[in-house]
């Protein structure tokens, strides 16, 4: 028999302004424990030098994930020029150098080739699995790491500041699966200059914002007191990129038990992912057929 897993039965969403040197696996443990919930997780990982928002999914809620990691993000970075990593960031090793350093008329028009449908390597330093092994891994033994290109959605890609010469800050909004140190290193190759880069922060993540965010100073002043509770969002947050359609009272009561079940005309066609609410609560994910919700997802009420 299972071992029963303890904590609190909560569900819903708390924003963390995650500081740099921390990685996200550690920033979910420490708002597991100091909320006391028995399951938690994120949407989309930071890297352990980036800051930013950080979703924390709790209970229930981490049925939604899935919908923020499929939303836009937002990045604000900064691009030094001269120099490429073998980490595409600060924290690798130079492997090139160039003296060529770009005017920011060439950088805004080598941006121009960075938006809209792309392909991207991710870095070797990366997540990316190959055979079942993590590719930072497989880097960090000094094996020779081959990734294949990825699609990504580049919504925005603009030149925001420069600072200097050498460095020029960038802010970019993409989908699902954006490297940040991939474009920075692919940009300092397209102008012939080197890049990599310095310092990165997500600064909205779909619905959530790192200025509404907690630090972790603050999560460890409130830790297992009522008052942190008072930041969890609630789990219909992660929902908002999906129509709303209201559920019947007899439609709800199917849906709970995982079957199709009424919900009102609402702004949802035929074969649509939808989610299904009664008196604003959310009770199941699913596509709208006829009338009906067929459930995919179902939320359960703390016990």
């Amino acid at each position: 028999m299972a071992r029963k897993r303890k904590g609190r039965d909560i569900s819903g969403w708390l924003v963390v302004d995650k500081p740099a040197g921390i990685t996200s696996t550690s920033v979910v443990n420490k708002v597991r424990w100091a909320l006391q919930a028995k399951k938690a997780g994120h949407a989309g990982t930071l890297d352990p030098e980036a800051t930013g928002v950080l979703a924390v999914a709790l209970g229930e809620a981490t049925k939604t994930v899935p919908y923020i990691t499929d939303a836009l993000k937002a990045y604000k970075f900064e691009v030094r020029f001269g120099a490429a990593t073998n980490t595409d960031d600060a924290e690798g090793e130079v492997i090139a150098t160039s003296d060529i350093r770009p005017t920011d008329a060439d950088i805004k028009e080598a941006l121009q080739g960075f938006v809209g449908d792309i392909m991207q390597v991710p870095p070797k330093f990366s997540a990316v699995k190959i055979d079942g092994e993590r590719a930072y891994k497989l880097a960090r033994d000094g094996e020779d790491v081959t990734l294949a290109a990825r699609p990504l959605w580049v919504d925005e890609l603009l030149l925001a500041d420069r600072p200097d010469a050498d460095r020029a800050v960038l802010e970019m909004v993409c989908g699902k699966g954006g490297y940040v140190r991939a474009i920075a290193r692919d940009l300092g190759d397209t102008l012939g200059c080197k890049g990599h880069v310095t310092w990165l922060r997500r600064v909205w993540s779909g619905p959530f914002e790192a200025e509404d965010g907690l630090t972790l100073d603050q999560i460890d002043e409130m830790a297992h007191d009522p008052a942190l509770d008072a930041h969890i969002l609630p789990l219909e947050a992660g929902l908002t990129d999906l129509p709303e359609l209201r559920c019947t009272p007899e439609g709800a009561a199917k849906l709970r038990n995982g079957n199709p079940g009424m919900v009102y005309p609402g702004d949802a066609e035929y074969g649509d992912e939808c989610w299904g609410s009664l008196d604003g609560r959310a009770i199941a994910v699913g596509i709208y057929k006829a009338g009906e919700l067929h459930p995919s997802r179902v939320f359960v009420d703390p016990e």
